[in-house]
């Protein structure tokens, strides 16, 4: 019986001793950040267009989403219908470690072939960007995560970011 009562009483102190730790790492204080993306479009060096995108992040290991487009249908048989997403997709995460801030980047972009670029078929053609890239972030200092050229033109994307602290 005394066994039994030592054991439960260890058990109590283990369970509240966890319980301790577990709101002692909760009352850490949340940072919070403001993440500026930009996807500029170069043609011959030059910038021709830039989209802005935005979004609030918190650290921690989950990604969060942004996304912004259309949703195509396209019938691959007689009468059966699939829907594509056109359109910018960006998720991101940023993992505080060691001091440093590190953001975790995908972007996928898509479009539909302007109709001169079009073959002449039914389905449409289409277009897709994807730059996905890591690295360790300063407060308020703009970084390019990728840059691709098209093979198809002249012309360049990067992905740039800026993240902020929100106060």
């Amino acid at each position: 019986m005394r066994k039994s009562i030592l054991s439960a009483v260890g058990v109590a102190v283990l369970f509240g001793w966890t319980i301790a730790v577990a709101a002692q790492e909760t009352s850490k204080p949340v940072a919070a950040y403001r993440l500026s993306l930009s996807l500029h479009e170069l043609e011959d060096g030059k910038k021709i267009n830039t989209r802005q995108y935005a979004m609030n992040l918190v650290a921690g290991v989950v990604y969060q989403d942004l996304k912004i487009g259309t949703r195509v249908p396209i019938e691959l048989k007689q009468g059966e219908m699939q829907y594509l997403d056109i359109g910018t997709s960006i998720s991101a995460r940023l993992v505080e470690a060691g001091g440093a801030l590190q953001l975790d980047v995908r972007a996928d972009l898509s479009n539909i072939a302007s109709p001169e670029h079009q073959p002449p078929a039914t389905m449409p053609l289409l277009r897709q960007l994807r730059i996905n890239g890591s690295t360790v972030v300063t407060s308020d200092r703009p970084v390019v995560i990728g840059s691709v050229e098209d093979p198809n033109s002249k012309r360049e994307y990067q992905l740039e970011v800026a993240t902020t602290r929100v106060k």
